[in-house]
């Protein structure tokens, strides 16, 4: 059997008898191609995917504009607001020293646009992956399988790439692109503050509020009778807060990428391989392949 017959067996007789598995071979012309012929499309299909990802994220609101990838406030801001809107309800009178609704929303606007600044970091880590992978990985990946996940999953996935990436570049992306969040997170991109300014001055801010409140008989007894307390934000640094929402959101798009990949992937293959690209991960997804899951 030739080696493109032979991938083809792996790749369909998951999902296909004999007879069905015969006629996708006589539909597909596999006469001038190789097992890693066709790997290669898959890398340029998943380069094309990996650059388009980070192309979108790193433009103004890639992150911020799109709540798929918004960084929300680190979580014990989140809690402190919404401890300060439920003590303001209770406690009208606190309100005056608790009004940081814009101090909030500047640090979610400036950690986002830190993410955007960096997002383009991620590409070269991700083109170094994909023209790592062996052909064996590379058939795995197309079978709707992540090689390097220890538990094969049961059913077919539609982001085994993304699920690669994230096993063979969560490190290389903490430390490069970590690096480049922390240094951007620092500058003023164009709000006339940095994120690191915005994060300081929310969090001086509310403490120094919850001094003067838990320092005053009348508002501490105030707070105290409506039932809550009100303690100090403790986390000085959101670098690494940043850094690991930044690179989920990355690996949300990439995995939106993939899967448009799988559903067309003439359109991001423009290799010679496209055509059996196209042939494969069609017949799959009408086969069982759910592109969904």
């Amino acid at each position: 059997m030739k080696k493109p017959l032979l991938f083809l067996v792996v790749i369909v007789t998951i999902f296909t008898s004999c007879e069905q598995l015969n006629t996708i071979i006589d539909e597909t012309d596999t006469n001038e191609l190789t097992e890693s012929e066709i790997v290669e499309g898959l890398k340029t299909a998943l380069i094309v995917g990996t650059d388009t990802s980070t192309t979108i994220l790193s433009v103004i609101n890639g992150y911020y504009g799109n709540p798929l990838y918004k960084i929300p406030l680190p979580e014990e801001a989140e809690e402190v607001k919404a401890n300060i809107n439920a003590i303001i309800n209770a406690v009208p009178v606190v309100s005056d020293y608790l009004d940081l609704d814009q101090q909030f929303e500047n640090v979610v606007l400036s950690i986002n646009r830190a993410a955007e600044s960096a997002a383009k970091e991620a590409s070269p880590i991700f083109k170094n992956a994909i023209t790592s992978l062996s052909i064996s990985d590379g058939l795995t990946i197309l079978s709707g399988s992540n090689p390097l996940d220890s538990v094969q999953a049961a059913s077919f996935d539609s982001t085994a790439a993304t699920g690669y990436f994230k096993s063979a570049t969560s490190a290389s992306l903490t430390q490069i692109y970590g690096g480049k969040i922390d240094a951007t997170l620092d500058k003023d991109l164009g709000l006339g503050f940095s994120a690191n300014d915005a994060w300081t001055v929310l969090r001086t801010n509310y403490n120094s509020a919850v001094e003067t409140i838990n320092n005053s008989l009348v508002l501490n007894t105030a707070v105290t009778l409506a039932g809550y307390e009100l303690n100090v934000i403790e986390t000085e640094s959101i670098g690494e807060f940043c850094t690991k929402k930044a690179m989920d959101g990355l690996f949300l798009r990439v995995g939106e990428e993939e899967k448009k990949i799988r559903n067309n992937p003439l359109e991001w293959a423009m290799t010679a391989v496209g055509n059996i690209l196209e042939k494969v991960f069609g017949w799959i997804n009408e086969n069982g392949g759910n592109t969904n899951k």
